[in-house]
C-alpha cells in the first residue's frame, strides 16, 4: 500500500516535470490530481463521521472516574482520584464507542511526614500533607449507548512506570 502511494507521487511528480519542460498542456495530470484529490476528500468525509461532541466525552470522562473511584484496588494501588486536570484527548475510533484521555490526580491517605507550610514562613500548619500526590494519565473506552467503562488504564509516572488496569 505504502509502495503504490509512493509510485503514484512519483509519476504525479514525472508528469508534472513533462509538462513543464515541453510547455504543453497535460489533461492527464489534472485527470491523476482530481481522482488523489476525491479520494481525499472521501477519506476526510469518513472521519468526520466519526466525531463525538464536547458533551458526549464530559459524561464519558465522569463514567470513567466513577468507576475509579469506586474499584477497592485501583484505591489501594494509587489513592481515591480527587480530580481531573485536563483532558488530552477524545475520539470516536469505532462505531458506539467513545475513546478519552485524561490527566488525573490520585491522592493517599495515611501518616504524612510533614505539614503544610504557613506562608511567608510562619511554621507550619496542624493539617499533614498526607502522603502525596501522584498524577496518572488515565485511557479509557466507554460504551457510547450504554455509557458502561469498557476498558481503562491508569500510566504512572508519564508512561515509564508501572501501569494500572481497571478491572471491569
Amino acid at each position: 500500500m505504502v509502495r503504490l502511494i509512493w509510485l503514484r507521487s512519483i509519476a504525479v511528480s514525472a508528469l508534472l516535470l513533462i509538462c513543464i519542460f515541453s510547455n504543453t498542456s497535460c489533461s492527464a495530470f489534472t485527470t491523476i490530481s482530481n481522482n488523489v484529490r476525491s479520494r481525499r476528500s472521501i477519506s476526510i468525509k469518513t472521519q468526520l463521521n466519526a466525531q463525538i461532541s464536547e458533551q458526549e466525552a464530559k459524561v464519558a470522562i465522569d463514567k470513567v472516574v466513577k468507576a475509579l473511584q469506586k474499584d477497592k484496588q485501583a484505591n489501594e494501588e494509587m489513592g481515591r482520584l480527587s480530580k481531573t486536570n485536563n483532558i488530552l484527548g477524545y475520539g470516536s475510533p469505532r462505531a458506539g464507542i467513545i475513546a478519552v484521555r485524561f490527566n488525573a490526580s490520585f491522592n493517599k491517605s495515611g501518616m504524612g511526614r510533614s505539614s503544610i507550610p504557613l506562608p511567608f514562613g510562619l511554621g507550619q500548619s496542624n493539617k499533614s500533607e498526607g502522603r502525596g500526590t501522584m498524577v496518572g494519565q488515565v485511557k479509557a473506552n466507554v460504551d457510547a449507548k450504554t455509557g458502561k467503562v469498557l476498558d481503562c488504564s491508569v500510566f504512572r509516572d508519564l508512561g515509564y512506570g508501572r501501569s494500572f488496569n481497571l478491572k471491569v
